[in-house]
């Protein structure tokens, strides 16, 4: 057993032994800020999977949990970078903003977990200008992506398309802030199903 990857073992934890308890699975969603991220399309993507019960926490990739957004609005982070593994997550996301996706893509601790997600097939969601840090990291090579109109050289390999959302396999990409709600809702499609996501829709009275 020791030989086994911890993330094997959460993963087996998450989802063998507590389902055949009965017991309700979340799926954990790390979102990552920095100063300069932009406001809405982190919040409101956070908002709807955390209206769903979703498990997301927002982790500072700067110098305090205190994150000041691209239009001077303060947010505290639930945690700091170094205080994760993460290694047991199902999905991250990385919220745009010009100043906030320059910031994620300088830090190399992300970058090391960006890579691991992607090695182990799992999640990875990026709105805005944040889809450009996947490219730069090769992760775009022969997929289709979206992005914020003049980041589309920086989809590096990429299929660009200039559709809203866009879902390749396990990458989820969007376009700009007013497509955050169809991103947090697609979310919540993937993670918990589209019963779940057409719920929060109609909730939100967004789909009504």
């Amino acid at each position: 057993i020791k030989h086994i990857e911890k993330s094997a073992l959460l993963a087996y934890y998450k989802y063998v032994v507590l389902y055949d308890h009965g017991m309700e699975i979340s799926m954990k969603v790390t979102a990552f800020l920095t100063d300069g991220f932009e406001t809405v399309e982190a919040l409101g993507v956070i908002d709807i999977l955390r209206r769903a019960k979703l498990d997301v926490v927002t982790v500072s990739v700067g110098t305090s949990k205190s994150v000041m957004t691209s239009h001077n609005i303060e947010v505290k982070a639930d945690i700091m970078f170094d205080e994760s593994d993460y290694t047991d997550g199902d999905m991250i996301f990385l919220p745009g903003g010009g100043n906030g996706t320059k910031n994620l893509l300088a830090h190399e601790g992300l970058k090391k977990v960006i890579l691991d997600y992607y090695d182990r097939d799992k999640y990875i969601a990026a709105i805005c200008a944040a889809p450009s840090i996947l490219g730069h990291y090769g992760l775009l090579k022969g997929k289709k992506a979206t992005c914020f109109p003049g980041f589309e050289s920086e989809l590096i390999g990429a299929d660009y398309r200039g559709d809203g959302v866009v879902v390749d396999g396990k990458i989820i990409t969007a376009r700009g802030m007013g497509k955050t709600i169809d991103l947090g809702l697609k979310l919540l499609e993937i993670l918990d199903g589209n019963e779940t996501a057409v719920r929060i829709g109609n909730a939100i009275q967004y789909l009504v």
